[in-house]
């Protein structure tokens, strides 16, 4: 009798651990990881103008709440993505970016007097490399600008890269 309870016991702690570990606890109500959210959404870029429309982009939260997939296609066609997770262990927000335009960028960072800043590198295919920054600022009307910067090594200076006003569709 005692072997048979000691065998039942055993059956329901692999029963019950099996169930917890297919439970997916997610990260949406952890610190952190919604830091990004005021860019999740459905959107139409614009120029720095707010007139001209340079494309589309869809931020979509994934892997309960864990990454943020950015899907973009501009408005001659061309398309990129980027994965974007919060690393609890650094405290940073990390995006890679790859586009069908044989570039990728890697950059870190944070939050910064709100706004989303993080900066690293952006790899031209052919094996150029340059500093690269950018930034994610929400406007009080729910829109958010996009400012992307890229070091030139010649001028020393930081030269624009992308501006853009990012409106809910």
């Amino acid at each position: 009798m005692k072997n048979f309870r000691f065998a039942a016991f055993i059956s329901l702690a692999l029963l019950l651990s099996n169930n917890a570990l297919s439970q997916e606890v997610g990260c949406d109500s952890l610190e952190g990881f919604d830091e990004f959210d005021f860019w999740v959404g459905d959107w139409e870029v614009f120029d720095s103008t707010g007139t001209t429309k340079v494309g589309e982009n869809s931020i979509l939260k994934m892997e309960s709440g864990c990454m943020i997939m950015e899907n973009w296609t501009s408005a001659n066609g061309g398309t990129g993505t980027s994965l974007n997770y919060f690393n609890p262990v650094t405290s940073e927000w990390r995006q890679i970016w790859v586009s069908a335009g044989r570039y990728s960028i890697d950059i870190v960072g944070g939050i910064r007097a709100g706004a989303m800043v993080l900066e690293g590198s952006i790899y031209n295919f052919g094996g150029a490399v340059w500093n690269f920054r950018g930034s994610w600022t929400p406007n009080a009307d729910g829109s958010v600008r996009q400012f992307f910067e890229q070091y030139n090594h010649d001028s020393e200076q930081w030269d624009t890269w992308f501006d853009g006003l990012y409106k809910r569709k």
